[in-house]
């Protein structure tokens, strides 16, 4: 029974993080953190449950993108570009990540999420009011709404900003995606659809870097990540195929709000 419920994390999981470019991390870490307190499978730490999450990741990123491709969706210079800072900062934050207590790291998680949530509430303005912007590295992209979006980014600030997103996916199993969806929409006003096709090309080369560290410290479950695996890649395809339905709101939409449920439960969970 173990199993079956670790399969169905992970579907939901591949569902929820191709749908809105998270990678999966915030639905498999405190999932594994809950289940193993409710003593439904055997308990993990929280180092354990984001070695394994990333590993997890992987598959999840690796499913998402070859369907985004499918579609011309994934933004794949800016993908490599932004690569180059979250590789490094996914290493320095599996590494700070074995200093973390229980406590402490439901807490920081959840505080984490909340603020993300709060800033896309911001998305729709900054759009409009910066879609003049001009970028050293620009380019357009067609909705399925009809609306041709031109988006962009300096590439020294682009590294910096995915330093800083590889190393809270490497410190909290996360892939990086619900900081790097909302920057890339809002700091360098890629359309959603866009934003969360590459973050998921991002979330899959920054999670095999930062899983090695995590492999080599020894915080893998691999029974756990055997089990999560197939759910993960399913999941992940129904997950894309659904955000290309739907439109560009609603994917912000969805993005604010799962962000915010697991933040404040995983608040709750850290100062009880």
């Amino acid at each position: 029974m173990e199993y079956g419920l670790l399969v169905l994390v992970g579907f939901l999981a591949g569902t929820i993080g191709s749908l809105i470019g998270l990678g999966g991390g915030v639905i498999i870490v405190p999932s594994l953190l809950f289940l193993g307190n409710s003593h439904l499978i055997p308990a993990v730490s929280p180092q354990m449950a984001v070695g394994t999450s990333l590993v997890v990741i992987i598959f999840n990123g690796l499913s998402s993108t070859l369907s985004y491709m499918k579609d011309k969706m994934v933004d794949y210079r800016s993908g490599l570009l932004f690569f180059i800072g979250s590789g490094p900062g996914a290493i320095l934050g599996a590494w700070v990540n074995e200093s973390l207590s229980f406590s402490h790291f439901s807490l920081y998680f959840g505080l984490f999420l909340i603020s993300m949530s709060f800033l896309l509430i911001f998305t729709n303005n900054r759009s409009r009011q910066t879609k003049q912007k001009h970028f050293p590295i620009s380019c357009t992209y067609v909705t399925n709404e009809g609306e041709t979006i031109t988006y962009g980014y300096h590439p020294i600030g682009a590294v910096a900003i995915s330093f800083i997103v590889g190393f809270f996916g490497g410190l909290f199993g996360i892939g990086g995606g619900s900081l790097m969806v909302p920057a890339m929409i809002l700091l360098f006003l890629f359309p959603p659809h866009v934003a969360v096709a590459t973050s998921m090309f991002i979330i899959f080369l920054s999670s095999l870097v930062s899983s090695v560290t995590h492999v080599a410290i020894g915080n893998v479950e691999w029974l756990f990540a055997l089990a999560l695996i197939p759910g993960v890649w399913f999941g992940a395809k129904v997950g894309a195929l659904t955000n290309k339905k739907l439109k560009s709101k609603t994917v912000v939409f969805v993005l604010r709000f799962v962000l915010i449920f697991l933040g404040i439960r995983l608040i709750i969970q850290g100062i009880s």
